[in-house]
Order: structure tokens, then C-alpha cells, then sequence
């Protein structure tokens, strides 16, 4: 869920927390952690797995190895390590840029300036919401080390055209899967089509380890970079697969971003129900997709073709005000709330947030790939993304939905619309 705060006169940026059960009960009988994941716990803190690569630890990255048809894969203490350890995968470093949407949450480029590159973003496709690989092919330069593929709410980026801009220019492609958890491309797992790939276990996420993530890659030299950054003494070293770092072993870089075990235990009980969990949600929102047809004003994201979502991180639909007399999109988002249905607006568009829009002095004393030379952005440098976002409003996802919830969301929703001329 998100929650906005008014400083001064501006509205912060919203902030996605933990919900451990439906914000809809009478709707939805989602708890997202139960008996079995205190058990697991339970049971590790009597073996004295709290540190490490522990056994519990190993098994669920095999899993997800299992899963995301990754030959490796590694847990993290957050999505935004295994972020950090991606990009270090694939030798972004000092004066090189990297390209991601501008319309995605702050921490899939955070990682970016701490080692020393230059953020670049593009457009996102108004229809789909994913990364414009047309956009992405006007912005590479002799500079770009990476593109970041978000996977943004559980809906997946045309894969095909990004890997091709990859192998024509020789920039790798690094997956963010932090929102699509168990999603599909064409047959192939997401995270296992690009160099590298991140995932999110916080606490919100499908798969949560209340804080953690993994990042997985098919590349033995990419995931022993990964490894040598953020993995320093781990039980049984550091799980290299070339010989090219063993002198390293056990301590790599000396970085730890190694998952706390308990947390990692408790995503290991939840990863087994990850299956069943998109069933639900993506039966839900596929019905309430199709009501949406009769109901005019809103429609469904477009997916790209031989997309499977996973994940559902969020449930984000087109508003067209035409439709409803000029409406604004926040009127009828608060109309919709007054309704009994949650409704919200989503994340703002990283060009606006003063970090990247005006440059920010990283490392002190003029220095940092934010300050000097940086131009920094302002509005109306992304006007595709810019007028699609304005009409973005996102419907409430539901986990585990009574049998007639998506129906009595559409009525509730229908009823707004109807009335929408006495919204004011």
C-alpha cells in the first residue's frame, strides 16, 4: 500500500510498506505470513542458523536456481544489493552510464551512482508501461555499460528487443524482477534472459524474506563478480566458479550483503506457495480486467506478446479522461476511495525527484557522477511517459479473493463511473 505525506506544499513521493495481511478482509482472506514461516524460524534458530550460507540458506538458491532457470544464483540482504552486485557483475563502474525507465521505484538505479556511473533514463511505452527499447536505442552512446529491464508490477518488458540492442552494441542487460516474481517470457523464466538479474524479497513482495533478494545469472564470470562484492566469508567461501578469483577466497572485496538466514528460511517457506499465490491474484485481475470492458474510461495495461505476469505486484490500469467528461484522474482516484475501493496513483516519475533533477554532491567537495557536468533533468523531458502517467490509477490487488470479489470490485467501480458528472 502507499502512503503520502504533505511537506510544505509539495506531496512526497509515495512509500510502499510491509502488510502482512488484505487490506480487504471482507474481500480477500490473504495472511501473508502464518504458522508454517514462524515454525521455519522456530526451527533454524535451534539449529543456530543465523549466520552465512547456512543449509537452509543453499537449499532455497537452489530453488530459485530450480525456478528461475539461473546456473546461479545467490541471496542478499535487500533487492537493492543484489542490484549493486548485478551491476558489479557486468563492470559498471566510473564514467559509465546506464539506461533504465524513468517511470520505475528509485531503487533499481540507486546503486548506480555509488559506483561512480551515470544514471540515463528513457522512455516507457504508453500501452505497456515497460521500458521503450526504441527509446533505449536513441540514448546509447560509446558511454553505456548496462540497460536495466524493469519488470515493473508484475508485467514483463519486450525481452526480444533489448537483447538484440544488447548484442548489436555490446551493452549487457541486467533484469529487474523485483516486482514479477514466477513471471514468464515467451516459455522462459524472467531473470534468466538477460546477463544478469535482481530480485526484491522485502517485506511486500510475493516471495518475502521480510528483508532480502537475490540476484542470478547464466554467466560463471558475471556471478563470481557478484559473489567477490557482496558475499565476503560465507560458509564454504564464496561459492566462485572460476578459477580467475580463487586467490580471493574466503573474503572476496571484503563487502557483505550476505541474507540473514531467518529471513531467507521464512522466503523458502513462502517461495512454495509463489505457484498457487499468482494463480489467485492473476485470476482476480484478469476477471476485473475483462468487467473493465463494460465500464467506460478505464481499460487493462497491455501486455507484450508470449507475456505470463507474475508477481502482480500491483494492479495498474489506463484512466482516459476524454471518456468521463475531463474528469481528473486524482477526482475520480478519491471518488473510487470514498467507494470502499483503494485506489491510488502509484509511484512519481524519477526525473522529478530532486536527486535526479537538480544533481546532488555524492561524495562532497564537487565530486560524484550527480554534480559537475551533470545536466540534471527537468519536466517535460519525458513527455510520453510524462502524459501516461498522469492517468495511471492502480485497482487493488487481491491474494486470495472470496468467489465473488472481482464482481463486487466492478460494481463498486461501475458505480463511481456512473455517477461521475456529480464528482467534484
Amino acid at each position: 500500500m502507499t502512503h503520502e505525506s504533505q511537506q510544505g506544499s509539495k506531496v512526497a513521493a509515495p512509500i510502499f510498506v510491509q502488510s502482512g495481511k488484505s487490506e480487504f478482509p471482507e474481500l480477500d482472506q490473504w495472511q501473508q505470513v502464518g504458522h508454517d514461516e514462524a515454525q521455519m524460524a522456530y526451527d533454524m534458530t535451534l539449529r543456530n542458523e543465523l549466520s552465512g550460507g547456512t543449509e537452509t540458506v543453499r537449499e532455497f538458491e537452489a530453488q530459485w536456481r530450480e525456478m528461475t532457470g539461473c546456473k546461479y544464483a545467490v541471496t542478499t540482504i535487500n533487492g537493492t544489493s543484489a542490484l549493486y552486485s548485478a551491476f558489479f557483475g557486468v563492470n559498471v563502474g566510473p564514467g559509465d552510464e546506464v539506461i533504465c525507465p524513468v517511470y520505475t521505484w528509485i531503487c533499481t538505479i540507486s546503486p548506480v551512482p555509488f559506483l561512480h556511473a551515470t544514471p540515463v533514463f528513457a522512455e516507457s511505452d504508453p500501452e505497456t508501461l515497460m521500458l521503450d527499447p526504441q527509446d533505449v536505442r536513441r540514448r546509447i552512446t560509446p558511454k553505456t555499460r548496462a540497460i536495466v529491464a524493469v519488470h515493473l508490477w508484475g508485467c514483463v518488458c519486450d525481452m526480444d528487443a533489448l537483447m538484440d540492442i544488447g548484442r548489436e552494441t555490446g551493452v549487457a542487460v541486467v533484469e529487474d524482477c523485483s516486482h514479477a516474481h514466477g513471471a514468464m517470457y515467451k516459455g522462459r523464466p524472467v531473470g534468466s534472459i538477460g546477463h544478469a538479474a535482481a530480485w526484491s524479497l522485502q517485506g511486500s513482495k510475493p516471495v518475502s524474506a521480510g528483508e532480502g533478494g537475490v540476484v542470478a545469472t547464466n554467466d560463471a564470470e558475471v556471478f563470481d563478480r557478484m559473489a567477490m562484492i557482496g558475499q565476503v566469508n560465507r560458509i564454504a567461501g564464496l561459492d566462485l566458479q572460476t578459477p580467475k578469483y580463487q586467490k580471493h577466497q574466503p573474503l572476496g572485496t571484503g563487502i557483505k550483503f550476505r541474507a540473514h538466514p531467518l529471513g531467507i528460511g521464512i522466503a523458502k517457506v513462502q517461495l512454495a506457495k509463489l505457484a498457487e499465490l499468482n494463480k489467485r491474484r492473476g485470476g482476480y485481475i484478469e476477471e476485473v480486467e475483462a468487467g473493465l470492458a463494460d465500464i467506460p474510461g478505464l481499460r487493462p495495461v497491455k501486455t507484450h506478446e508470449g507475456v505470463q505476469r507474475g508477481g502482480y505486484y500491483g494492479f495498474p490500469t489506463h484512466y482516459m479522461p476524454e471518456e468521463l467528461g475531463r474528469l481528473p484522474c486524482k477526482k475520480l482516484i478519491a471518488a473510487l476511495n470514498a467507494a470502499g475501493v483503494r485506489t491510488g496513483s502509484g509511484y512519481d516519475l524519477l526525473h522529478r525527484l530532486p536527486y535526479f533533477a537538480e544533481g546532488f554532491d555524492l561524495f562532497g567537495h564537487d565530486r560524484g557522477p550527480l554534480c559537475g557536468e551533470y545536466k540534471g533533468y527537468k519536466e517535460g523531458d519525458f513527455p510520453v511517459t510524462e502524459k501516461m502517467h498522469a492517468n495511471l490509477l492502480f485497482l487493488p490487488v487481491l491474494s486470495d479473493p472470496v468467489p465473488d470479489a472481482a464482481r463486487q470490485i466492478l460494481e463498486r467501480v461501475r458505480r463511481v463511473v456512473e455517477n461521475a458528472d456529480q464528482i467534484r
